[in-house]
């Protein structure tokens, strides 16, 4: 008899779940809920403002998913819990959250509704820069061996600056909560009724190494008094490897869910390191680019090298026995949608009503049809800060060339190398420093509805660009962890790679760089790491000083 798992997929928007089948990694359904809350960027949800650069979230909308997604996967797939084995979850990251003892929310409390860093902080939260950039200077200051793992810097969107920024802007908050945790592991620990702590958000967004540990005491205490003892006191030392299991689903999750009671839970995981698996990657120098609203790119080696600008390395953070490589950028998705809904003509969309499509099919119609830098145009992909290489959140957008000619399908085109560019800035980067990149995988929505972007990306990066096999990459991957937190003797597997390559899949379809539009990629490439090093290492810094008289505003 067929077994199953439910995968659970938590975006920054929305959270999905997919039902497997085990045995093939055949999904059954799927189901979407859309967060009531989205991002909380402007205003609390009792109009209390919120600065500048803030991303927040409410923890309910993550319950709401669980009620919400996983019955409707049981009901559309008629799949019996007796049949599902597990259930795994990954979330973005680092997306964080002060809680009570109990695993309560300080933004459920009464007495703190009014209080922003009462909230989850988004992965996107960025408003934690100052903090980032003293804690670089710190640890820079004290020759920290670990800071070359994060390619030399600590991003504001990982854990410590996040808490840095609460411990100093309302440091009531930083006593009332008993953990800081990743929602990565709040989900679990609402699933199945204790505390765990995943090694891949311990690793990549909270400095924690396998061998080593957290950073000293002494250096905690440098940053501020009050988090000499952060670890002990906020997070935790209990750290579980991938692919464990945390517990069993509680009555009370069993319940919400409709699964039954005593269902194996996967240990949390992130949403970009969990889809390695899903397309069947079971070994090193495949990097795998997960495309939504941002990009992460993720790989393996069999080796630990220090790379300026990467994200981070993290023994067995992706899969056991390999160093897990991550990088990534901030604005992918995020910046075309910001261009289709601020920046075109009336005219455009009334054009495509009349011709009966979808504004973003209609206007990629328009850009498919200019080749590589007909356009004169050249953008940089810093709409939202850059994660890779230069790990700034305090730069922004560009676009060089324009003129009283310039066509809305041009700057959509322009904005979408951009993005390509930067990617082949991580690529080059890594093969630079020693660490091989050989093929190159894409997931998530963008690589499955877009095939311009993906030959854009394959003429970018001059390699074949091969697509996931599902719609639901991450939510699939949780699906592969929790059939491993099941076993083999339930039906599942004891081995991650085993589940891989019985699970993970990847399309037919694969996109082959063209070898003309890839030599005029190659000047454009040329023009893009001038002006990516002239603005983004020092030599003109007008974004930030632009940013600042914003905010003096």
């Amino acid at each position: 008899m067929s077994k199953y798992t439910v995968g659970i997929d938590y975006g920054t928007l929305s959270g999905r779940a997919v039902l497997v089948e085990i045995q093939t990694g055949k999904e059954l359904a799927s189901s979407v809920y859309e967060y009531p809350h989205a991002v909380m960027d402007q205003a609390l949800p009792d109009g209390t403002p919120l600065g500048h650069d803030w991303a927040l979230q409410d923890p309910q909308d993550y319950i709401d998913v669980l009620a919400e997604t996983v019955p409707a996967v049981l009901k559309k797939s008629g799949v019996s819990p007796d049949d599902v084995i597990g259930i795994g979850t990954d979330f973005t990251a680092c997306t964080v959250l002060p809680v009570k003892s109990d695993g309560t929310p300080l933004s459920f409390l009464p007495a703190y509704k009014n209080r922003p860093h009462a909230y989850v902080k988004l992965w996107k939260h960025h408003a934690a820069q100052d903090q980032a950039n003293r804690l670089n200077d710190i640890a820079a200051a004290r020759h920290e061996p670990w800071l070359q793992n994060y390619g030399g810097k600590i991003s504001s969107e990982w854990a410590i600056p996040k808490i840095m920024q609460i411990v100093e802007e309302d440091p009531e908050i930083y006593d009332a909560m008993d953990r800081f945790i990743e929602a990565a592991d709040w989900i679990i620990w609402q699933l199945c009724g204790k505390e765990t702590r995943n090694s891949c958000t311990a690793g990549y967004k909270e400095i924690w190494n396998k061998r080593s540990g957290y950073p000293s005491s002494d250096f905690f205490k440098a940053l501020h008094p009050k988090l000499e003892h952060v670890v002990e006191e906020k997070l935790s030392k209990n750290i579980l490897p991938l692919g464990n299991r945390a517990g069993t689903l509680t009555s009370a999750a069993a319940k919400l869910t409709g699964l039954r009671e005593g269902t194996a839970v996967a240990v949390g995981n992130v949403d970009a390191h969990v889809c390695v698996p899903a397309v069947g990657i079971d070994g090193p120098s495949k990097m795998l680019a997960i495309m939504g609203t941002s990009t992460c790119h993720i790989m393996m080696g069999k080796e630990e090298h220090q790379v300026p600008g990467m994200c981070g390395v993290v023994e067995d953070g992706v899969m056991p026995g390999y160093f897990g490589y991550e990088a990534g950028q901030s604005c992918v998705g995020d910046h075309f949608a910001w261009f289709i809904d601020n920046c075109l003509p009336a005219s455009y969309r009334a054009e495509a009503q009349r011709q009966n499509k979808n504004i973003h099919q209609y206007l990629r119609e328009k850009a498919e049809r200019l080749r590589p830098g007909q356009s004169g145009l050249l953008a940089l992909d810093w709409w939202n800060g850059n994660r890779s290489v230069l790990v700034d959140v305090d730069l922004s957008g560009m676009m060089v060339g324009m003129t009283l000619q310039t066509k809305p399908e041009e700057i959509y085109r322009a904005l979408i190398e951009a993005t390509a560019y930067g990617t082949r800035m991580i690529i080059e980067n890594y093969r630079e420093h020693g660490v091989p990149v050989e093929e190159f995988f894409a997931s998530g929505g963008i690589s499955q509805k877009d095939p311009m972007t993906m030959q854009i990306y394959a003429d970018v990066i001059q390699m074949p660009v091969k697509i996931a096999g599902s719609l639901q990459g991450p939510a699939l991957g949780s699906a592969i962890f929790a059939s491993v937190a099941a076993g083999k003797e339930a039906g599942g597997y004891d081995s991650v790679f085993d589940a891989a390559r019985a699970m993970g899949k990847i399309k037919d379809t694969i996109y082959d760089p063209i070898p003309e539009n890839s030599k005029r990629y190659n000047a454009l490439f040329r023009e893009y790491r001038i002006l990516h090093d002239y603005f983004g290492r020092g030599k003109n810094d007008v974004m930030k000083r632009l940013k600042s008289i914003k905010e003096n505003h």
